[in-house]
């Protein structure tokens, strides 16, 4: 938990420090969201399976040590940037890095936990989701106000080294239930072992569907958190260290408590009937939907936090029910590869896709609120949108660099990008976090014949 804890706190700060990062450097809400989703997923999608299958033959912990001592180091080095290209160039690395955190974490849990505690055991480690956030939010908030955004940088990276070599000296590897084989026809064998997890997850209704609602989910949640920091400084004018214990406080807590909760919860629950599995996710994020809407339509930035924070409780109940159905319905030599399988999915959709999706609408949004100041609704502004290019517009991008008038420029213009750039994040995370809904629709489908899959695992014994 403690490597996730800093694995989340490198990986999201980028989000809390993204306007002081985009008015020093001058960048767009899309160059904003390719730093924190697809410049991170890149590799980090595509080098969770190799590693993966290298957990599942060698020594996990030693897996560990070595991808935090590079990503942790990577990260302390965004600090010294001068450029976009070399920050980007930068995520890329670690990305990579992080990508081999959670397949053999898992697969480590999975060992020292058996099946009927494992949902719990997996929600305790995802509380590095929140943990991490915290650290990034408060530390990264504070520091990037008193010292600067690469200060931030810095201090958030470099205890990540010391942290790896204390994992390495105290965290031990357990024995596995069966050996692991070697054979001349490996490859054919790592190919076939990656198809066998693939057609588990993806070819059965049940895991099929709760795979497409923690994706859906998490595309949301990407896509919405990562401008969430910038919206509170954009919407309220609130200064970074105040929005570091905001986003600490609601996205770090809060989550934190649901991630707790939804583990143990479904383990109650799942000695009944694996159903709530599904079940628990599916309610809990119907529930959160509601609230994150209520939570970016208010005036108050005391109400948006106290909503948003409840929304982040239901909304990650969901992972520990997960991934718990993840671990049991595989054999023991594949779970670090489900995971990663997972996590690849999650990377490629979510992680790249969510910020992204996000930052390219606000862009949009401030391109045709700028020029349309009188629309204040998303449905009123993608009507306009269009006419909007056609018609010439003036580009917000030129006027407004960086999401702010120039210092020459006068009151009115400075207004202009203000109310523009506020607008349009309000509406493009509200556009965003409707995708819940239909995550919860996934997970209620996943419930059926859940049952009868989670029974044909390896080592699921009901009551156990």
């Amino acid at each position: 938990m403690l490597a996730y804890t800093l694995n989340a706190a490198d990986r999201t700060l980028i989000a809390i420090i993204g306007q002081p990062l985009k008015v020093d450097l001058k960048l767009s809400d899309t160059e904003l969201g390719l730093l924190v989703g697809p410049a991170f997923a890149a590799l980090y999608a595509f080098s969770g399976i190799p590693i993966a299958r290298l957990a599942e033959r060698f020594n996990r912990v030693n897996i560990v040590f070595i991808v935090m001592t590079l990503w942790a180091g990577l990260t302390a080095l965004c600090g010294l940037t001068t450029n976009f290209l070399q920050l980007l160039l930068l995520r890329v690395g670690v990305g990579f890095g992080e990508a081999g955190c959670t397949p053999p974490a898992h697969s480590l849990l999975s060992d020292y936990f058996d099946a009927t505690r494992r949902a719990t055991a997996l929600s305790i480690y995802s509380c590095g989701i929140s943990l991490g956030y915290i650290i990034s939010a408060m530390v990264g908030g504070y520091v990037a106000l008193h010292y600067g955004w690469r200060a931030a940088c810095l201090v958030v990276g470099l205890p990540g080294v010391v942290v790896a070599i204390i994992i390495k000296q105290y965290v031990k590897e357990p024995p596995r239930a069966d050996a692991a084989r070697r054979s001349p026809n490996w490859l054919r064998e790592e190919f076939a072992e990656f198809a066998a997890v693939a057609r588990t997850l993806l070819c059965r209704w049940p895991t099929a569907n709760i795979v497409a609602g923690v994706v859906i989910s998490s595309f949301a949640a990407q896509g919405s958190w990562a401008f969430v920091p910038a919206f509170f400084n954009r919407g309220f004018q609130l200064d970074y260290a105040a929005i570091g214990i905001i986003s600490g406080l609601t996205g770090g807590v809060a989550v934190g408590v649901g991630l707790l909760c939804g583990g143990f919860i479904a383990d109650f629950l799942g000695s009944r009937s694996a159903k709530w599995y599904a079940l628990v996710p599916a309610v809990a994020l119907s529930m959160s939907l509601p609230l994150y809407v209520g939570a970016f339509l208010q005036s108050d930035w005391r109400a948006t936090a106290v909503l948003l924070g409840v929304a982040g409780f239901f909304q990650y109940i969901s992972f520990g029910p997960t991934f718990g159905v993840i671990q049991n319905v595989v054999a023991v030599r594949r779970r670090a590869t489900a995971t990663a399988l997972i996590y690849v999915l999650l990377s490629v959709v979510a992680l790249a896709g969510g910020a992204l999706f996000t930052g390219w609408l606000i862009d949009h949004l401030a391109q045709f609120n700028f020029n349309h100041p009188d629309a204040d609704t998303v449905s009123k502004s993608f009507e306009l949108m269009r006419s909007s290019h056609a018609a010439g517009g003036a580009s917000f991008q030129l006027s407004c660099p960086g999401g702010g008038a120039s210092a020459t420029a006068g009151n009115a213009m400075h207004e202009a990008c203000r109310a523009a750039l506020s607008l349009s994040s309000r509406e493009g995370i509200l556009v965003t976090v409707l995708l819940h809904g239909w995550a919860a629709l996934h997970y209620m489908l996943g419930a059926i014949g859940l049952d009868r899959q989670m029974s044909q695992g390896p080592d699921y014994r009901r009551g156990a």
